[in-house]
């Protein structure tokens, strides 16, 4: 158990502190929120097991995971090609870096993944794995954001006599974009920060940062 703990702390307490703490808390407030506005209309409340399942939590959900997914895969595959010299996130734009040497000509090496050591194009697949499955995780959360939105906006369309939306036509309102956009900026914002912070500022122990005693002109870890 101890060993467990220390190979994998990082991601059971990231993990735990999504469930517990935030997909929860984020869940039940939600709850909460979508019965008074439910009451304040005159209709029966739900529970939380059918909250779960509501355009209401679908929205407020997706809204979110989009634009992590969106940000984590943009700047995954940035970071391929553009620098920011002496950032702890970017490879030296002065020197070669192990993460750009050529797979195919270490198919032979021991423990290689087994895609390397398969090769043609199963290796050029997993070559871009990582941008690849962050892209498909944004394009399902963005897809089920419009869903969940507008299954949310006609219901309050119908509660004031409205017309409702087509999905097409709830993904070109400006509510719609307005909801992806103000959580890509922060996303964008946060990344941003992150990059040039790690230029000056250091954390003791920390692979995302350089080492404290590292001038502030040395790029990457």
């Amino acid at each position: 158990m101890k060993q467990i703990w220390r190979n994998n702390g990082l991601s059971i307490v990231m993990l735990g502190m999504f469930f517990v703490a935030f997909i929860f808390g984020q869940s039940y407030t939600g709850f909460l929120d979508s019965n008074e506005d439910r009451v304040q209309h005159g209709l029966p409340t739900r529970s939380f097991g059918e909250y779960l399942t509501s355009a209401h939590f679908v929205e407020a959900t997706m809204e979110n995971w989009e634009s992590e997914f969106l940000q984590m895969g943009v700047f995954v595959l940035f970071t391929t090609f553009l620098y920011q010299k002496g950032s702890a996130e970017s490879k030296d734009p002065e020197k070669r870096e192990e993460v750009d040497r050529d797979p195919r000509n270490l198919r032979d090496k021991r423990n290689a993944p087994w895609p390397v050591r398969r090769g043609g194009w199963v290796l050029g697949l997993y070559e871009h794995s990582l941008t690849l499955a962050f892209l498909l995780l944004f394009l399902a959360s963005f897809f089920l954001h419009a869903l969940g939105g507008r299954l949310e906006y006609n219901e309050q369309q119908a509660l004031h006599g409205a017309a409702p939306l087509t999905l097409g036509g709830y993904v070109a309102s400006s509510r719609f974009w307005f909801e992806s956009l103000q959580n890509w900026q922060s996303e964008f914002l946060a990344i941003g920060c992150m990059v040039i912070f790690t230029i000056y500022l250091r954390q003791k122990g920390s692979p995302e940062s350089k080492p404290v005693d590292a001038p502030h002109s040395q790029t990457g870890k």
